[in-house]
């Protein structure tokens, strides 16, 4: 990466209450948090609890236990759970993303799909598209037709544009669930744009999340989309796979049990990228990153 950095306005931490926060969560925000400070963005915690069936208060309030812990600021957003219920909850902004899809469907850009999901499972293929399912079919998915996939530019951390194809398992991706619920790519386009935000910090392993992104902005006519600059950062690997909530991943919430304290868990954290020395608190943060993650 370039050594000078850019001017940004607004950054997002977006973490989803659906496990306690791991390792490799906290990776992600203190990358966000860097780079924050360092290019002058502003951090919103933005929440992203659309997943109403894996959706617990406890991990909720584990969110914010685990930023306060560790000191990862943010400046736009909840303070805690009794405000993002109120004010911040992806649920308040359901007509915004309700008028994307209903943009979508009027323009003919979305097909039902009746597949379930053990079949799509098991490698096979989604023929929805051809048979014209009504939109209202009941226990359907809608998906985006990506017939007329095209090369996209994705503004990366730089400045430097990239083209890439839209890879071939993300070909006519969902947008709204079965349970008529918007999907990730969907409320994160739009949530992004609602929010101002100008540069997405994320793992590498959500490029193709990227690129979907901008396909579905193109289709709704959001041009500012390409506008947001993006950084995909390395991920913690436990035994050669990435860390995740459904893995079992460690996690902070178990760690602040047994009575690590901050400078612990970045210790962890920089001996799992090959760092060896101790992390004596947050203010040694960037080190990390600057060595470690090649910022």
């Amino acid at each position: 990466m370039p050594g000078k950095l850019q001017s940004f306005n607004k950054t997002r931490i977006a973490p989803t209450p659906s496990g306690y926060l791991h390792l490799g969560n906290v990776l992600s925000f203190a990358v966000t948090a860097w780079l924050a400070r360092k290019s002058g963005a502003k951090i919103l915690l933005r929440i992203d609890d659309l997943d109403q069936a894996r959706v617990n208060k406890r991990y909720l309030q584990d969110i914010f236990d685990t930023l306060n812990f560790l000191e990862i600021p943010w400046d736009v957003g909840p303070c805690n759970l009794k405000e993002f219920e109120n004010d911040y909850s992806q649920l308040r902004r359901m007509p915004v993303y309700r008028d994307a899809l209903k943009q979508l469907a009027d323009e003919g850009l979305v097909f039902a799909c009746t597949c379930s999901r053990s079949w799509l499972d098991s490698g096979n293929e989604c023929l929805c598209a051809g048979k014209r399912h009504p939109l209202s079919a009941e226990n359907s998915t809608w998906r985006l037709l990506t017939s007329n996939n095209k090369h996209l530019k994705i503004k990366s951390y730089g400045g430097q544009m990239i083209e890439a194809a839209l890879p071939a398992e993300m070909h006519n991706f969902v947008v709204k669930k079965r349970d008529g619920f918007p999907a990730y790519q969907l409320t994160s386009v739009i949530d992004d744009l609602f929010f101002g935000v100008d540069l997405v910090v994320r793992g590498e392993d959500l490029w193709p999340s990227t690129l979907a992104q901008h396909l579905l902005a193109n289709a709704l006519g959001k041009n500012s989309f390409s506008d947001i600059t993006f950084y995909h950062h390395p991920l913690l690997m436990s035994e050669g796979k990435k860390l995740s909530k459904s893995a079992g991943a460690v996690s902070v919430h178990y760690l602040r049990e047994i009575g690590k304290k901050p400078a612990d868990v970045y210790t962890l954290i920089a001996g799992m990228l090959g760092v060896k020395n101790a992390i004596g608190n947050r203010e040694q943060l960037a080190e990390i990153i600057t060595t470690a993650v090649k910022l």
